[in-house]
């Protein structure tokens, strides 16, 4: 058998680079007008995630010949139920694509103040950087996944800098600890409010299950790096989210577009901004590049499916499905087209929520149907006396139960309708493909 694309520093590459994008570097600035409450928020939501991150690593263990997220909800609710729940999320990678195009365009302003300044640029250069990874990702996974794995490594650097910077400030100076205390009051509802926002930065735990089709050895290889890449970026985050809410302003950090080149400006020198806005941009490259993979996946899988038309699962001569992946930019491109009205914080903030609350769904269901499945007696390897699967599952329930409340009735009920819009397309898909197979048409 030949070995498959993607191996376990791919796969565990995919997650930290698709988890550590612009989320991140762009959260201090949403985050902001919550003052401390974005530090319980957190707290709850990485915990959260690793739940969550659990799930997926059960599911690809137990189920290694499936091809993601798509088959094991379909295993345990059927198929309408799975497309109703996967369509939410589909949608939710096209949108993920265009916030970090904005969050990229959001520090390339930094070095190139144009694009701040020029109604038309700002757009334009965030649509030409999603047509330029759908092209990388044309070119096969092999590439792609070179791609992911080199931004990783280079995505790490500033996140060391920001640690530095932070450790150093607050050890030489320990006034800067209360020097700018937030005034926002604590609660339970503006804690919900920003752990639904962080919630963001961590969207992607999932990512190693989605190609599972092309992951060698997948019953080992997704399951640990599942877990090795949702550790690894939760500590990352637990260091670096802190540092811009101690050392800035609230005010002023959050209308920054960048925040992190200001806080180094602010404590270094001008120019030491411009050297992390590099970096910061590497970063949201590498996660655009890999959540562009991504997209084209599962939009391949649901096609797999029968629930997207067979032409998006046609794959070019390099091995790299190309209508779905020209499909994907050209909704993200129309969704950058339609959010430039806002800043580009702005843009960011409603996005970042759009896209948390359109993942719920996965996540919720997909605890819940692990549960289900191992009920009834369906998960290989995994015994019905051991109580930590359900256990975990219902802890990553709980998270996403209070997750869902942070999102917010406006957003959930965005979510449902977006989700029942999608209900005809499947439907309609289903019946003429019954009437093809009566008439022996193709």
């Amino acid at each position: 058998m030949n070995k498959k694309p993607i191996g376990f520093w791919t796969s565990t590459a995919l997650i930290i680079g698709n988890v550590i994008g612009m989320g991140i570097f762009m959260l201090p600035a949403s985050l902001a007008p919550y003052g401390f409450n974005a530090f319980i928020g957190w707290g709850i939501t990485l915990v959260g995630c690793i739940f969550i991150a659990q799930v997926f690593a059960r599911f690809a263990r137990a189920l290694p010949q499936a091809d993601g997220p798509y088959a094991y909800t379909r295993a345990a609710f059927g198929n309408v139920f799975a497309f109703f729940i996967l369509w939410c999320y589909w949608v939710s990678v096209c949108i993920t694509n265009s916030t970090l195009a904005i969050g990229i365009v959001g520090y390339l302003s930094s070095l190139f103040p144009p694009l701040a300044n020029t109604t038309w640029l700002a757009p334009l250069t965030a649509i030409a950087l999603i047509w330029f990874f759908v092209l990388v990702n044309l070119r096969g996974l092999q590439t792609s996944g070179r791609v992911q794995l080199i931004s990783t490594l280079l995505k790490l650097l500033p996140m060391l800098a920001v640690l530095m910077l932070g450790f150093y400030m607050l050890l030489a100076d320990a006034s800067l600890y209360v020097a700018h205390l937030p005034t926002t009051p604590l609660s339970l509802e503006a804690s919900a409010a920003a752990g639904t926002i962080a919630l963001f930065a961590m969207l992607g735990v999932e990512s190693a299950t989605i190609p599972a089709g092309k992951v060698d050895h997948p019953e080992t290889t997704i399951p640990r790096a599942t877990m090795v890449g949702t550790i690894v970026t939760a500590v990352i985050y637990i260091g670096v989210s802190a540092i811009p809410l101690l050392l800035l302003p609230q005010a002023e950090l959050a209308n920054s577009n960048a925040p992190f080149v200001d806080l180094f400006q602010r404590y270094l020198t001008p120019d030491s901004g411009r050297w992390i806005a590099l970096f910061v941009i590497i970063s949201g490259l590498g996660a655009l590049n890999g959540w562009t993979m991504i997209a084209g996946e599962m939009t391949v899988s649901m096609a797999n499916h029968e629930v997207f038309p067979a032409a998006l699962k046609k794959h070019n001569a390099r091995g790299a499905p190309a209508a779905a992946l020209i499909l994907t930019g050209i909704i993200a491109s129309l969704m950058i087209a339609m959010n430039y009205s806002r800043s580009l914080a702005q843009g960011f903030t409603f996005l970042s929520v759009m896209v948390t609350a359109s993942n719920m769904p996965l996540y919720l269901f997909a605890a819940i149907g692990l549960i289900k499945l191992w009920h009834q007696g369906k998960l290989a390897g995994e015994s019905k006396r051991s109580w930590g699967l359900p256990i975990g599952a219902a802890l990553a329930i709980a998270y996403c139960i209070w997750a869902w409340f942070g999102v917010g009735t406006e957003s959930m009920l965005w979510v449902t309708v977006l989700g029942v819009v999608g209900l005809p397309l499947y439907f309609g898909l289903q019946y003429w493909r019954r009437v093809s197979r009566r008439t022996g048409s193709t």
